[in-house]
């Protein structure tokens, strides 16, 4: 009977040392426990979007905004009074210097010509005939000078009666485009009265007020470019035409003028712009693009990506494996902190002075996701 009770005992024992092992996971685990749970997971790429580091030329520039000014620009006057009886050319037309724009009714000018002309002819005879008195001396020298004033007087009035027929015709005083219309026929226009606007629009003139801290570096013929809100896409070429020699004491600010040329009249004066002077260009220089840049305090750096061989497991001091992610089973990239210099920076590119080679890859799109030596994924073009 004791040994039946012994045996009951031990039975009991054991399945509740099962029990306990199952419970409290203290036992040791079966050969499939690992394979059911799985490997530790790796630690995570970033996603990004890389550039290749390329040589090429930056310009330095300097930047600012005006409207655009017309060099010519006439207000084109009635010389005589009169009414309106033609108008041979309309707003936007291309005029050339000299072309007639409007005639004025002209048949009292005219009249007063012929008076003019015909009394000139007859003191014109006064005069011939005097002179052959004279070599006669039939009559006196004072007699001839008399006759003489008469006819350089009545010349005049000739002439001034010849200028009024002229000025009838109104004419265009530059080569341009007609700007304004401000009569129509039939009005009745006085002398001195506005009549047209020509403006020149070859070339046109963008003014800058420029920072004195800018006199040393901008000089008359450096390039410029042109561009207008009014015309997204488009850029023209400028030149820089003259420099002002004095700064305004008020403003602190010196006047640079610059020439635009623009053959297909698309600029147009009073045309709000933004100007950029190229004053320096370095050439066969290794760029990246801005968005490459990450600017921290006074450091500035780019992530660079470098390949890397898988790194031995890491371990405790024990010698047994520490419970980190685990690491890449063969080579991965790494995007690496590298601090750069910067040179001339464009609207796209910067100028890297030290600190990358050619052909290295930056990251341009993911960089402030991105610690020093992370494991990256690159997506898009490389």
């Amino acid at each position: 009977m004791g040994n039946r009770m012994t045996a009951r005992w031990l039975a009991v024992t054991g399945m509740g040392l099962g029990v306990a092992c199952a419970a409290l996971s203290g036992c040791a685990p079966s050969s499939g426990a690992a394979d059911a749970k799985g490997k530790k997971d790796e630690a995570p790429q970033v996603p990004v979007e890389v550039a290749m580091v390329e040589r090429g030329s930056v310009r330095a520039s300097y930047s600012g905004t005006t409207a655009l000014e017309a060099q010519d620009d006439a207000q084109v006057v009635a010389k005589v009074g009169g009414v309106v009886r033609q108008i041979l050319v309309e707003e936007g037309l291309v005029v050339r210097e000299g072309q007639v724009l409007a005639r004025l009714e002209d048949d009292q000018y005219r009249y007063e010509l012929a008076q003019a002309e015909a009394r000139l002819a007859t003191l014109s005879e006064d005069v011939q005939r005097h002179r052959e008195l004279l070599k006669e001396r039939i009559v006196s020298d004072e007699a001839y000078q008399r006759t003489r004033n008469e006819y350089d007087a009545q010349k005049s009035a000739a002439d001034l009666a010849r200028l009024r027929v002229e000025h009838a015709a109104i004419k265009a005083p530059i080569g341009g485009v007609v700007a304004e219309r401000l009569i129509k026929p039939g009005n009745m226009v006085t002398a001195n009265q506005p009549v047209f606007r020509i403006t020149d629009f070859d070339p046109l003139w963008a003014v800058l007020h420029v920072p004195e801290k800018e006199l040393a570096r901008l000089r008359a013929g450096q390039a410029a470019v042109i561009t207008a809100d009014a015309l997204p896409g488009k850029a023209f070429d400028g030149t820089v035409l003259r420099i002002s020699p004095t700064v305004a004491g008020g403003s602190g600010t010196f006047k640079a003028t610059i020439e635009v040329r623009d053959d297909t009249r698309t600029l147009k004066p009073g045309m709000f712009t933004r100007v950029s002077i190229v004053h320096d260009i370095h050439s066969n220089v290794l760029l990246v693009p801005k968005d490459a840049v990450l600017t921290e305090d006074v450091e500035t750096s780019v992530f660079v990506i470098e390949e890397r061989a898988a790194p031995p497991p890491t371990e405790t001091k024990d010698g047994k494996k520490a419970d980190v992610p685990a690491a890449p089973a063969g080579p991965y990239l790494a995007a690496v902190k590298r601090p750069v210099t910067l040179g001339y920076i464009n609207t796209t590119h910067v100028e890297i002075v030290g600190g990358v080679q050619q052909g290295d890859r930056v990251v341009t799109t993911g960089i402030g996701s991105l610690k020093d030596g992370a494991r990256i994924k690159i997506v898009g073009k490389s």
